[in-house]
Order: structure tokens, then sequence, then C-alpha cells
């Protein structure tokens, strides 16, 4: 839920006496150009043009454009020269297949993505749809958008405050601005205070001068910062950067065979005819479908869309599916307070009698002091604490005077059941202690109190009463606070344990939050964000200081709606990737802006819309399972990379190699689109694979894949590749010849064959860092649909469906062969993560060495 107790950052400090006030209000309505009796409709229409309309601008990039982002960069674009090139050779089945996989990675990738772009849309629901407004001397009720700057509005209870403004008149209004500032309870104004576009009046009526409108007011300049949030996500680059590998290497590679093919075919024999440019052609079309890992978007999404499945068991529903992998990379973790860490409700503490009363006397008082209808956080709080609420029907209430903000307290007149009349009162202590005037040693006392409890985070509530309404006597303290959530103390160790740094960001004070921190063991040292965060500051390159400062913080206290954004990009400029949790209009941007945004239990529109991760049930326990299960997630798509990598080189090297060595084709282009259908439909069960919870924050290391993946791929290259040079000796030899069969054509399928089982069993391989053997095991969906696979690939070879039939000694022969390899694969593999181990602990002992 939200935290609360802010300001919002464009309040200036109540003035201290009226006097104050009126000078204040004179030299703003002077700034403005306006007067207490309102604008002229012409005025107001000039102004008008020069302000443009009380209304949020929106340049949120149109659905078409967003949908055409999917078929622009190196993935899309090679996937698409493959499908030009089909077309061209009227190869139509490659073709239907590439272009059927390319609009599929599109529409998946849009779909789930259009879900979370109306952030902007859910702010302006906040906006007053109409205001009443004083113009040419009368008054009349006009379209919010239509206010400008110096108009006079009036404002009563119900109604949402429509812009920005200056209270110029009237006794009070109580503003619930709690989805704006964070605070807690509804604030009360008075003459001279300025109230937020977008609050709502919960009490009173004044009248007010618009300051600002539209994009210019507090509300206004959050939702400018929704629209100018946002990082593009770790994945999306992962992506991006095994696109510009392969890209790299099938342009290396198609050098390397147009440069043997032109000499070998065109330049040597002087023969420039078409169809010689067209072999070459097609040799190059074979390549780079083979280069292209084309399922890999569709994969991932897939495969993060079950994980996002799982997470709503979880109560974590994910609006942004990128939003899966970010969470498992978090090492920090922006959290709440209030609703998130603690119960979002206040309880009463203690309550400390004075004079000759008792405890009970305190509760039973302030209880008498109060309505009981009243939904007032406070009221609810005193009420909820009478241990015998029965207690209150001997007694009736005559007359209430409710709480205003210059008395500060509350006063009833109560006649009990022996007819006695008495008077009680609750409200702030000092009110409390100049309506009571007690001596002097009991108001030290009672001051001393009241610094105690706020030291310790604490809200004091003073409670008197009277016998004849004119002499009062100090009858005790209620100290009240919202407590921990039960479970919160023990989700902290969890989540620390899982490497993440949680800390806490509030808009109460410090105090407050230094209570709280200590009872959950997060630490004490909090700091209040101004201090750090100054006025003009760039917030998209912050000082090494103040970054050095929100690093080593536990938290931070009267955080205002920039601060959390800027709290967020000084984390992401040194390397940390943030989740932020909030619930309110004021927390939409940071929301945005986190490589993992979560709009907490009950959250508004804007939080919802602003964040990837929404979540249905309070408590940050939701959130570390949210991140369990996310990590295992990214493990299976790392696993389905290091396989997708290794079998693409595999595939390429063994085209060009085979083409520029022995001139002779290894694969068809229908075989290499066979091979991906084969390959990687069954694989997107991975996404139930078994996998371990990784004890630390996982992100995309490219460098350490791309070693990984090249290693096992140019070990799956020696594996096809000594196979090849086998079939070829086999070929020409008249013995092995008698013994099993074997043509160019057939020798096409035998290699078809060894990269489908092969390519399976690399999967099983590398999907752990473990010994093949050691758990976790396989899943039975993954297992099963590999094997279901190969029978269908086995088939194909043995009655020579879309290939040259193979004998079923060949088909076995293959088998065993990639058995063995399978072994050999397991023991590098084993050894290389051995080194990396050792080689990331060899380098933390010389950071720690370097520190000391």
């Amino acid at each position: 839920m939200t935290d609360r107790g802010a300001q919002a950052p464009a309040r200036e400090s109540s003035p201290s006496n009226s006097q104050d006030a009126q000078t204040k209000i004179a030299q703003r309505l002077e700034a403005l150009q306006a007067t207490r009796n309102g604008l002229s409709a012409a005025e107001a229409a000039r102004r008008r043009a020069q302000y443009g309309p009380n209304a949020l601008e929106d340049k949120t990039e149109s659905k078409w454009r967003r949908l055409l982002n999917y078929f622009w960069g190196p993935l899309p674009f090679l996937i698409e020269a493959a499908a030009v090139i089909s077309a061209l050779r009227r190869d139509w089945p490659d073709f239907g297949v590439v272009a059927g996989l390319l609009l599929y990675n599109a529409v998946v990738g849009f779909w789930q993505d259009n879900k979370a772009a109306n952030a902007l849309a859910a702010l302006k629901k906040n906006l007053a749809p109409r205001a009443r407004v004083l113009r040419d001397g009368a008054w009349t009720s006009i379209a919010a958008a239509e206010l400008v700057p110096g108009d006079i509005v009036s404002v009563a209870a119900g109604q949402i405050i429509p812009a920005d403004l200056l209270l110029v008149d009237g006794d009070y209004l109580s503003c619930d601005q709690a989805a704006l500032t964070g605070e807690s309870l509804p604030v009360s104004k008075k003459i001279g205070d300025d109230a937020y576009a977008g609050a709502i009046a919960k009490q009173g009526a004044m009248t007010g001068v618009v300051t600002a409108t539209g994009g210019r007011t507090f509300f206004g300049r959050t939702a400018k910062l929704v629209g100018a949030a946002g990082a593009v996500s770790h994945s999306q680059r992962a992506v991006t950067q095994v696109g510009d590998f392969l890209l790299l290497l099938a342009f290396l590679l198609a050098l390397i065979l147009v440069g043997a093919q032109l000499y070998r075919e065109v330049i040597a024999p002087h023969d420039w005819s078409w169809s010689r440019i067209g072999a070459i052609t097609q040799y190059v079309l074979v390549l780079l479908i083979a280069s292209i890992p084309v399922a890999l978007p569709a994969v991932m999404s897939v495969t993060m869309a079950i994980g996002a499945y799982t997470l709503s068991l979880q109560k974590a529903i994910v609006s942004r599916l990128n939003a899966i992998e970010e969470l498992a990379g978090v090492d920090v973790l922006c959290s709440d307070k209030t609703g998130t860490l603690t119960m979002n409700r206040l309880t009463v503490q203690d309550a400390i009698p004075f004079g000759a009363f008792k405890g009970e006397d305190v509760l039973l008082f302030a209880a008498l002091a109060t309505q009981k209808s009243s939904e007032d956080a406070i009221d609810l709080a005193v009420m909820g604490a009478l241990t015998a609420p029965k207690a209150l029907d001997g007694y009736k209430e005559t007359a209430f005077t409710p709480f205003d903000p210059v008395s500060k307290r509350t006063i009833s007149t109560v006649v009990d059941s022996a007819g006695r009349t008495r008077h009680y009162a609750k409200g702030a202590p000092q009110a409390i202690s100049a309506l009571a005037k007690p001596d002097a040693e009991t108001l030290k006392r009672y001051q001393d109190d009241v610094a105690a409890r706020a030291a310790k985070g604490e809200r004091a509530l003073g409670v008197a009463m009277s016998e004849d309404g004119a002499n009062w006597a100090l009858v005790g303290l209620i100290s009240l606070m919202d407590p921990p959530r039960p479970d919160a103390k023990a989700t902290i160790a969890q989540a620390n344990a899982l490497g993440l740094n949680v800390k806490m960001v509030t808009g109460d004070d410090v105090a407050i939050g230094d209570q709280i921190a200590a009872q959950l063991g997060m630490g004490d040292h909090l700091l209040v964000a101004s201090d750090i965060f100054k006025d003009g500051a760039d917030v998209n390159a912050p000082p090494r200081s103040v970054v050095e400062a929100v690093e080593r913080a536990d938290g931070f206290g009267r955080v205002f709606p920039q601060h959390k954004y800027e709290i967020v990009k000084a984390l992401q400029s040194v390397g940390h990737i943030v989740a932020m949790t909030g619930d309110g209009v004021n927390d939409a941007p940071a929301l945005k802006q986190a490589d993992c945004g979560i709009a907490v239990s009950g959250a508004t529109d804007a939080a919802r819309s602003a964040a990837a991760l929404i979540l249905t049930a309070p408590g940050l326990s939701t959130i570390i399972n949210a991140i369990r299960v996310s990590r295992q997630i990214f493990e299976r798509i790392e696993s389905y990379i290091h396989y997708r990598i290794a079998m693409t080189l595999d595939i390429m090297i063994i085209v060009v190699a085979s083409i520029v060595l022995f001139e002779f084709q290894p694969l068809t282009a229908i075989m290499i689109v066979a091979l991906a259908l084969l390959d990687d439909i069954p694989i997107m069960t991975i996404a139930y694979d078994n996998v371990p919870v990784a004890p630390a924050p996982v992100r995309w290391d490219m460098h350490r894949i791309l070693i990984f993946a090249s290693l096992m791929g140019l070990l799956s290259v020696a594996e096809t590749f000594g196979l090849l040079l086998i079939g070829m000796r086999w070929a020409v030899d008249d013995q092995l010849q008698q013994m099993i069969p074997l043509d160019p054509g057939q020798l096409q399928t035998l290699l078809f064959l060894q990269l489908a089982v092969g390519g399976h069993l690399l999967l099983f391989c590398v999907r752990t860092k473990h010994a093949l053997i050691a758990p976790p095991y396989p899943s039975g969906r993954l297992f099963w649909a590999i094997a279901a696979t190969q029978v269908v690939a086995v088939l194909l070879c043995l009655y020579g469906v879309g290939v040259v039939a193979l004998s079923g000694a060949a088909i076995v022969g293959v088998w065993l062969y990639c058995l063995v390899w399978l072994i050999v694969l397991d023991i590098m593999k084993v050894l290389y993560w051995r080194w990396v181990k050792r080689r990331g602990a060899e380098l933390a002992e010389g950071h720690v060495g370097l520190a000391a």
C-alpha cells in the first residue's frame, strides 16, 4: 500500500499566522496577474491560448508503430532476408515457414507488451471533469480542461481538485492526497496552503486561485515522468546481442562461401551464367537459414508466458513478459513501508496515564471523544483498542465538535448513566496541553513523553476531560503506530538469503522508518531523501556522491515522487537491476523506470498500468515467491540459448566447410527448416523443466554465454564433421558399402539425423551445470516431448519422407555415435563450469584483498 506522511515537493511551508498567509496570497496573486474577483472570459481565453488546456498531453507511440518495431533489428532482419531470398527463388515452402515464424514472434510480443501501454490513460482518469469558477464576476460551472492560471475556483467535500490551487478563502479543507504524495491521513488545509490537482476534498469548502494547469501541475509533472520513464529490458539486449553475434558470423562465413564458389564455378571456368550465380545464391540461402535461430524469440515468449501463468498462481500478475527475466536479476528491491512491510493499519501501542487516571481511563475517554460512525484511521485505532467496547453503552453523546486544522482536536459532551454531564477531548498533544494547562512539572513530563514516542516513530494523541467544560484535566497520552506485518521479518531474511538488498522507501519521517527497519532487521541507515537529491540536479547523470549514498543507505524517509524515480536511476547508473514497489499515482514514474516495477495489492490504475508485475495479495512474501519462480524461468531460457547458439554454429560451420572443402552440400534448405521445427517445437516444453532456484540474482552475462555456447558448438562441429568424414570414407569403400550402402543423398540424411539426435542430446547436456547423471533430472514433459520428436525423426529417415531413406542399421549407428559424443560433451561441460567457479572465487578473493 502507499507509504504516507510525505508532502509534495511543491508544497510551501504553512504560514505561521494569518498576516503571513495574506502576504503570501497577495504576492502570488500579483505574480499570476490575478485578483480575488477572478478573470474575464476574454482574459481566460487569452491565457488558455498561452498555457493550453488543463489536460495531460498524450505522446504515446501508436499501436501500429509499436507493432512495426517487432520487425526491426538484427534478428528480424536476418529472418526477413531469408524470406525475401526464398520468395525470389520461388521456394514457397521455405518462405511460408520462415515468414510464419517471423509473424508469430511479432504478434506474441506485441500482444503481451500492449497491456502495459496505458499508464497515461489511467492517470487522466483522475482529473476532475468539471470545476466551479468565478468568471466575469459570476460563479459558473465549466469543464476542468478550460481552467487557466489566475482563475478563482471553489472546491467542496467530495470533489476532485481540478488544478493546483493556492487557497485564499474559507474555513478549512481536508484533502486526501495519498495517491499523489503518499500521506497516510487526509491533510488539513487552511488559507495560504496549496492544494494539488487530483487530490480529493474530504471535508470542508474553500476558494482558491489556480496556480498551475495541465502538465505544469504536480500531478502533471508526475505524468510526464511516466511518459519519459522506461528502460530497455535486459532480455531484449540479450536477444539483440545473440542476433549480432550470429549475424557477424554468418557474414564472415558467407564471404568465405561466396568467394570459394565464385572462384570455383565462375572465375576459374570463365562461366558467368545466371544458373551458376543462382546456385551460389542457393548456397547462401542455405547458410542464411542455418544462421537464423528463427524460433528463439518464440521459444522465449512461450517460456515466459507459461512462467507468467505460474506466477499468477503465486498471486503475481505479469503485465510485461520481460518482467520475468528482469525480476530474476534484481539485486536491489526498493519496498514501500506501509502495507508492504507494515499492516497499513494504525494500532494503539500504549496508553500513558497522568495524575490519578489509569491506562483504561485514557482509552475510554479517548473513545468517548470519538464518533462511533467515524472511518478516520486514528478513530478506528482508538475504538479498536477498547478491551470492553460495551462500556460505551452507558454514555449518551449530546454534543460533538469535529476536528479542524485550527483547534486540532475533537470535543464531545456526554451524559453518563448517573445523569452527570462530562466533556472529553482528544487531539494533537500540543492542542490538548494548551486546553488542560497542566503545571510546569507535568507539562515537561508530558512533552518528554511525546518526544520519546516521536523518536521511536510513533504518533502521539493527547486526551483530556472536564466536568464543567471550562476547566480541563490532562488524562494522558496514546501512542499509535502501523505495526510490521507478522511475516515481514522472516520474508526480509529470505530476501537477504537470495542475495537481495532490500531498501525501505517511505513517505513517512525517518524516525518511523528507523523503528520499523530495526524491528525487521533491515539496518538503521535511513536517509532523508531531500538531503541526497537536490533540486535542479541532472536526474540522468547523478553525481558519484549521490550514487554512493544511495547504494550505502538501508532506506529513505520523507520520499517525494521524483525521489523514487531518482533512486531508481541512481542505482541503475552503476549496474544494479532494480525492483520498485508502489501503489499510487506518485509511484508511477519510478515503477515504469525500474527494471521491474511492482504494483502492490490495492494499487491505483496508474500504478498498475506503469508496473510490470501486479500483486493481488498484500505483503513482501508474494514478491519473494515471484523472484524464486523467475530465477527458475531464467535458468530455463539461458539453457535454451546455450543450446540454440551451439546448434546454429554447428549447422553453419558444417554447411560452409562441406561446400568449400568437399563441394558437398550437407543439408538441403528444407532439411534445415525441418531441423528448426524438430528441434524447437518440442523444446518449448523446457518451460516446465526441473531447475534449481539460483542462490543469487542471475543476469545476462553474454561474454560467458557466448564462450560456453561456442565451446559446445565447436565440439558439436567436431562431432558432425567426424560423421561427415566417416560417411565420405564409407561411400568410397566397397567393403563398407556391402555392409551398409551409403550414397550422397543418404549421407545428407545421415547428417540430418545426427543433427536432430545430437541436438536434443546436447540440450540434455547443457540444461544443467552439473554432470548429466546428477539431479535435477529433466521434467517428464520435456523428456517425452523430445522422445516423441526423435521417433518422428527416425521414421522420416527410415521411410524417406522428404529425405533419402536410410537403413535401420545406419540409424542405430548414428544413435550410438551420438551417445558416445554426449559423454565427451558432458565431461567438457563439467570441466568448464568448474573452471568458471574457481576463476570467480579467485577474482572475489582478489577484490576482497584489494579492498582490505
